[in-house]
């Protein structure tokens, strides 16, 4: 009987782990070293989040082929969306303002007094992006439509997607038009083109998994950990209170999934994000998790989890408050209520416009804590401080926005299925 995803993604970490303890950076076999490894593993993450676009474009021409939505669902998955991000900075603030965990490590942070190189990189590639409305919206529309699928960019490649559909479907609905059979045709053909070329890659992403964490553990060790505890743990408790105990609540109490159905059948996709640290390339496996194990709608599916994604990134917004406000502390600033909500704005802002950006958490945290007041040399300083567990935090960060994407599909379908045009529904479970 073959192993679940999830369980051959746990062994992977497991012995990538112990392979990155034993042998460090030197050689394993043959001169090979975990950081030949690790360029490995990277191949097939980034094969895995290039399939995940063309299909991401495939599953909504599709679903709008196949599905009639309305207005009234995107706003419904606004309100949705709002409001798990409203929980998340609850969470996040009170663990804050009730731990103060900064506060025991001014020192710590004091003593950087040189900026890591990664820590300007990451600056620099802040400077690219915004937290100003719209200059975001400007970036999200694309100059042809070559141009998003050669930059990997998700949010206009989604905008291309929704005008073609929306066209297709109304001159479908029309009745006045050509007949549409071929390209309807060629669109649900596409979306399961990709869909078997992803069955494939998925048998060997557990091999990446082992891959990857190798060479980071090689890299890293496992000392730094303790060095930066306080900041590691209090943001993952954050994120366990939310995504562990908050989601399945909700997808229980008002979903009707219960933990056992929405940890257990969504744990390939759960444990996808948290190890290829993309939320981007689990959408297929979010997919699958979905439809095929959970029994959600393919319409409510692929709203939430193929449009809805750039909305559904607690993970991110979640981590972007709380680093912030931790390095605040650090630096002996105590922050009004009004502040703070400057905070959550500014964090608002970089979930939603993060998509396609690699390291995206670490990438925006820049922008968040400049927004906070902070100088440059400062930003740099903190930047360098939470690096050194950033390769953690981020892979947590995806498996919360992964589980996101799984709670607003399941409250979607709840609240409003939205069948197929071939009659297909949820199936109850």
């Amino acid at each position: 009987m073959r192993l679940p995803l999830y369980l051959q993604v746990i062994i992977g970490v497991v012995v990538g782990a112990l392979c990155g303890v034993a042998f460090k950076q030197g050689p394993i076999l043959f001169g090979v070293t975990n950081d030949d490894l690790g360029a490995l593993g990277l191949l097939v993450i980034r094969l895995l989040k290039a399939i995940a676009v063309p299909l991401v474009l495939f599953a909504i021409l599709d679903a709008f082929v196949r599905t009639r939505i309305s207005a009234r669902s995107g706003v419904k998955l606004l309100i949705i969306c709002l409001i798990n991000v409203s929980v998340a900075f609850a969470i996040g603030l009170t663990l804050m303002n009730t731990l103060k965990p900064g506060k025991g490590s001014a020192d710590r942070l004091a003593a950087l007094t040189k900026p890591s190189k990664e820590a300007e990189a990451a600056i620099a590639a802040g400077a690219k992006a915004s937290l100003t409305p719209l200059k975001a919206i400007d970036s999200y529309v694309p100059e042809s439509l070559v141009d998003p699928f050669q930059k990997n960019a998700i949010i206009p490649v989604v905008l291309i997607a929704l005008i073609l559909g929306a066209a297709i479907r109304r001159v479908k609905d029309s009745g006045e038009g050509p007949d549409l059979s071929a390209i309807e045709g060629f669109i649900h053909g596409g979306f399961q083109v990709f869909v078997q070329v992803l069955a494939w890659i998925i048998l060997i992403v557990p091999f990446a998994v082992f891959a990857v964490v190798a060479q980071v553990v090689g890299k890293a060790g496992l000392g730094v950990f303790l060095a930066l505890l306080p900041f590691l743990g209090v943001i993952l408790l954050g994120m366990a209170i939310h995504s562990l105990l908050y989601y399945p609540a909700v997808a229980w109490f008002v979903g009707g999934k219960s933990p056992k159905v929405f940890l257990g059948k969504g744990a390939d996709a759960i444990f996808t994000g948290l190890s290829t640290n993309s939320s981007l390339a689990t959408v297929p496996v979010t997919l699958k998790c979905l439809t095929e194990k959970m029994g959600v709608s393919q319409g409510s599916s692929r709203l939430a989890a193929c449009i809805g994604t750039n909305l559904n990134n607690d993970g991110i917004t979640l981590y972007e408050a709380m680093a912030a406000l931790f390095v605040a502390q650090a630096l002996g600033m105590e922050l009004t209520l009004a502040e703070q909500a400057v905070v959550v704005a500014a964090s608002l802002m970089a979930g939603i416009g993060i998509a396609g950006i690699p390291e995206a958490g670490l990438v925006m945290l820049p922008l968040v804590l400049g927004a906070m007041g902070l100088s440059t040399e400062l930003v740099a300083v903190a930047i360098t401080f939470v690096l050194p567990v950033d390769f953690i935090l981020a892979r947590a960060r995806s498996a919360v926005n992964v589980m996101s994407d799984m709670l607003v599909a399941i409250l979607l379908d709840r609240v409003e299925p939205i069948p197929l045009d071939d009659g297909e529904t949820a199936a109850a479970k």
